[in-house]
């Protein structure tokens, strides 16, 4: 699989330019960053176009490139697609409470629960949503290593480490602002780069007539490898666990205004759709060519699945739209790596050290501990990477489930629904999450549905009934007002406790 000499430096000098370019743009943004809402929501001032582009970079990442080729070349053949489409329906969704969310005025999820219920629910929040972004973040440097292993030939352990080193030095320079300017450009070189992959691809096993006629009809069916089930499910995943999602609010909390967090959600479905057929039809038409002798498939043997596209392109590419391909998917990654990096910072920044280790920590402070904070944070997603080798979409799933379990319920409901208190939140965080783990460690068999299903039942029950009996103090975001996203701990709690009434 391995490209000559001159391929491989070639290739490589094309990926180290890219990469050293993202980082001169982290070191760009830096000048930016006056205080933490810059370097956590970029002073609030993204467009339309630009949410956008960080919404769609961010989640194609490597369960969506590397993964869903993978899945494609397996045992969903075509209808792999779906992986990425619905995404679309989940952005498309998320853009109609996209404004509700952008007018919170919050930095994290968990100061939004700390403003509407209490402290202590936001401390528990930011634990359960922490260890999800340290797990997406594994999985990022998993992809991201695969790749760097094809075009340096290194093996995995050293390949992961080498891109953690990259990922959290560019991760801690710019925060939003550097992540959100390099996103769009990324997003468009994981599609330019994989479109390319195709008519060379095509070329070579004969146009797209030999790779129906070698496989079975069920590679090539749109649904049938992945099953109506699995589709619903991820639509359901997806979108509980977005909108609860820090990579993703942050993204709208960053938003100019409600109605541009809406277009740029709308926007990013898009992307999703128009992307989804790409790496589903490489995954099949590298099957096919497995099939009929073409592809030398040695190292898919060896190393698993997961190296079905780099493979691919190594053989059917020159070696400058090798690199292009290489150094966008190894953005990708690397780009969703570092957002759910500085997800991770920005909740222990924002929600534990600034509220319950030091109160009075001034904007400076605040920004060094975010930047430590995600180091830390990505020494141990590099370990959980090195060790943890599952299959990519797998660990995402499980991702996606923890947090969504138990925070959804509360954090969507609690914008609008007045009733709701901090009794409801709590027996719904504490419910939600144990039905997750309950199913996924086959404590329970909740008709072979995914543990989400069972979590968000028990959230959404347990806070209707809780609310009811102990209802709340009727605070919504409509009547806390923007006023509230600056005071300080004090203040917060006095929000709390007395609220305003419109």
């Amino acid at each position: 699989m391995s490209l000559n000499l001159d391929g491989q430096t070639i290739v490589l000098l094309i990926v180290l330019g890219y990469l050293l370019v993202l980082i001169g743009i982290g070191i760009y943004s830096t000048r930016k960053i006056q205080s933490s809402e810059d370097f956590l929501v970029a002073g609030r001032r993204l467009g339309p176009f630009l949410i956008a582009g960080t919404l769609a970079a961010t989640e194609i990442g490597g369960g969506s490139s590397l993964g869903v080729v993978e899945k494609a070349y397996g045992d969903w053949g075509l209808s792999s697609l779906w992986y990425v489409a619905t995404m679309g329906v989940t952005f498309t969704i998320i853009a109609i409470v996209a404004p509700m969310l952008r007018k919170a005025m919050v930095k994290t999820i968990p100061e939004f629960f700390r403003r509407r219920y209490d402290r202590h629910s936001a401390l528990f929040t930011s634990i359960i949503m922490t260890l999800p972004l340290i797990g997406l973040t594994a999985v990022q440097f998993i992809a991201s290593g695969v790749i760097l292993s094809v075009i340096m030939g290194l093996d995995y352990q050293t390949s992961v480490a080498v891109v953690a080193v990259v990922v959290i030095i560019y991760s801690i320079m710019g925060g939003l602002w550097s992540v959100s300017l390099t996103d769009f450009f990324q997003m468009l070189m994981i599609v330019f780069g994989m479109l390319a992959v195709l008519p060379y691809s095509l070329d070579m096993v004969g146009g797209w007539n030999m790779v129906v006629e070698t496989l079975p009809a069920k590679s090539m069916s749109l649904t049938e490898g992945i099953g109506w089930p699995t589709i619903l499910s991820l639509i359901f995943i997806y979108t509980a666990s977005f909108i609860c999602g820090q990579e993703v609010t942050q993204r709208l909390y960053a938003a100019k205004n409600g109605k541009t967090a809406l277009l740029g959600s709308l926007f990013a479905g898009v992307l999703f759709f128009a992307f989804a057929l790409i790496p589903a039809s490489l995954g099949v038409i590298a099957k096919a060519m497995v099939e009929l002798g073409i592809l030398d498939a040695t190292d898919i043997l060896e190393n698993g699945a997961r190296y079905v596209l780099p493979t691919l392109a190594v053989q059917v590419m020159p070696p400058v739209l090798v690199g292009v391909l290489f150094a966008g998917i190894t953005s990708a990654t690397m780009s969703s790596a570092s957002s759910d990096l500085l997800g991770a910072g920005s909740i222990f920044a924002n929600d534990i050290y600034k509220i319950y280790l030091n109160p009075k920590a001034s904007q400076k402070q605040l920004l060094n501990v975010a930047r430590f904070t995600m180091l830390i944070f990505g020494v141990f997603a590099l370990v959980i990477a090195v060790m943890n080798t599952s299959a990519i979409i797998s660990i995402l799933m499980f991702s996606f489930s923890l947090r969504a379990g138990g925070v959804l319920v509360p954090y969507l409901l609690g914008h609008f629904y007045k009733k709701g208190s901090k009794q409801a939140t709590w027996a719904s965080l504490f419910l939600g999450t144990l039905g997750i783990l309950a199913v996924q460690y086959d404590w329970i068999n909740f008709f072979g549905l995914d543990g989400i299903f069972l979590g968000l039942l028990m959230s959404f029950v347990s806070y209707m009934v809780i609310s009811h009996l102990y209802p709340g103090n009727g605070l919504t975001i409509e009547n806390w007002g923007e006023e509230a996203v600056e005071e300080t701990t004090e203040e917060e709690k006095a929000i709390n406790l007395q609220p305003k009434h419109s």
